[in-house]
């Protein structure tokens, strides 16, 4: 799909709920200078921020938060005119005032230039209050004048198990029309996700990911940090709701569907629903989920310190700050393929990747033991690659086997060409009315039914968490299952990036 925007489209208004708020900082608001920098936003565009920060401390925040994560310092050219371009509105969030006066503001803008706008509402809120601010903003601010639209982002956590999301989702519907929500999971919009379905449906040779071929998938999410000083948040939700229910089980689809018959949203996100309604709930049988304690061997700043320790944690807690979920897509192409979902925090490593393990060559003519299996690895993070382990001859004399990679790392083969962050990716794309990488209601519920039946018995019944050293593998337990369901580890071969020969 074509990312570019049409510049001499209707004026747009982007207006973004708790700016202050530090996702907003870290990522929002640097997308949006970046994407204004590069011109790839329409011409005619203005930025809203809708807080409680007193009035003049608006610019000197927005000036620190870009100072801090994008860097810039000059206040001339491109980046004045961006400060120019960003209003603010003062308003609660639970009262009708606030939302008035943005409509107000937009509606001045309209006037202003003389067409009817554009609307684009993000809400990067806690989801406590996503419920008043939709409700007021159908109520006061919602705008379909002429051909222009009003479009509205959501965040995630998109509820907290089947029930709460379903509330959500009947409360949206009756507010919007679908094609009005977009509900963000920022990993579709990661440039080597959206290679999924290049490399799986526009090339002959890798064509054959189907349950005769593939012995095993791994999908990961590693972080070599803990909590960060925000156990108190996280304890309310864990591992598994915060990365494997959404972003990994979104990867799966991804990795699992039948090919579309288009590249039209719709088609796509069908076939993704196939995929998880062909998943049974997990159960706690083909779970390992895990909690860092305290590594004293560990020069990591936050190793001195285990998650039970962490401050706002209850000393019974049982979240999860690691979770390895074996599944299993009940249909044709993949009956008998385990699919490993593993995340976790205070991990070894930092990185994010899928790993398709193929099945050993049949009628293997070498000495036992020499061959390993083929993988597929696409790296999501960092240092974004494909690369395929496989197996060729010794150099030299003799007629042994080694292990090497067919090679493909962005940084190495793309010199100079800067990968877009995945929020200006997903911007763009609610810009040009695209929903290809935005998840929708159903896709949420069944996503939601895999995992609630798991998430209530470990609350519940107040199961355990196994320990893991911070700065370890994980869990002993989750090296055993996988063992169990098939994946081969072998310890002999790691792939070195390019970059850092």
């Amino acid at each position: 799909m074509d990312l570019t925007v049409d510049t001499a489209a209707l004026p747009c208004v982007i207006v973004v709920f708790g700016p202050s708020g530090e996702f907003a900082k870290k990522k929002i608001l640097p997308a949006l200078w970046t994407m204004y920098r590069e011109e790839v936003l329409p011409s005619n565009i203005t930025f809203v921020g809708y807080s409680f920060v007193r009035s003049e401390m608006r610019i000197e925040m927005l000036q620190a938060i870009l100072k801090q994560n994008c860097k810039v310092q000059a206040q001339y050219g491109k980046y004045a005119r961006f400060l120019r371009s960003f209003l603010y509105v003062t308003g609660k969030y639970h009262e009708d005032d606030g939302f008035k006066d943005l409509n107000a503001l937009v509606e001045g803008i309209e006037d202003k230039n003389g067409k009817p706008a554009n609307r684009l509402f993000y809400l990067a809120l806690p989801p406590t209050v996503f419920e008043p601010v939709t409700s007021l903003l159908k109520k006061h601010c919602m705008n379909n004048k002429g051909n222009s639209w009003s479009r509205v982002l959501i965040e995630k956590p998109f509820g907290h198990d089947t029930e709460s999301s379903a509330k959500l989702s009947e409360h949206l519907a009756g507010l919007f029309k679908e094609e009005q929500i977009y509900r963000t999971d920022h990993y579709l919009g990661k440039e080597m996700v959206q290679n999924l379905m290049v490399l799986r449906f526009g090339n002959r040779l890798l064509g054959g990911w189907n349950r005769d071929n593939v012995a095993s998938v791994m999908i990961s999410f590693k972080e070599d940090f803990g909590t960060q000083g925000r156990a108190g948040y996280f304890d309310k939700s864990g591992i598994i709701r915060d990365v494997m229910q959404n972003h990994l089980m979104q990867i799966l689809t991804l990795v699992a569907m039948e090919k579309p018959c288009s590249l039209e949203a719709e088609d796509i996100r069908n076939e993704k629903v196939k995929v998880l309604k062909s998943i049974a709930p997990v159960t706690i049988d083909d779970v390992v989920h895990g909690q860092y304690i305290a590594n004293a061997n560990s020069k990591h700043p936050e190793a001195a310190v285990g998650y039970l320790d962490e401050d706002g944690v209850p000393k019974d807690s049982v979240t999860p700050t690691y979770a390895l979920a074996v599944l299993r897509v009940n249909n044709e192409r993949w009956d008998g393929v385990p699919f490993f979902l593993r995340c976790g925090k205070g991990l070894n490593e930092r990185k994010a990747e899928v790993r398709i393990q193929f099945r050993e060559v049949p009628g293997d003519i070498f000495k036992n033991g020499e061959l390993k299996r083929n993988e597929l690895v696409i790296r999501v993070q960092p240092s974004e690659a494909v690369y395929y382990k496989m197996m060729t001859k010794t150099p030299g004399m003799g007629f042994g086997v080694d292990e090497t990679e067919l090679d493909l790392t962005y940084n190495d083969r793309y010199k100079g060409i800067r990968l877009p962050d995945a929020y200006e990716r997903l911007f763009l794309e609610v810009i040009n009315g695209s929903q290809i990488n935005f998840v929708r209601t159903d896709e949420l519920d069944y996503a939601w039914k895999i995992f609630t039946p798991l998430l209530k018995k470990i609350e519940n019944e107040k199961i355990k968490p196994k320990p893991y050293s911070f700065g370890s593998r994980g869990p002993e337990e989750a090296d055993l299952l996988m063992k169990k369901y098939g994946f081969v580890f072998t310890g002999t071969y790691k792939w070195t990036s390019p970059n850092k020969l």
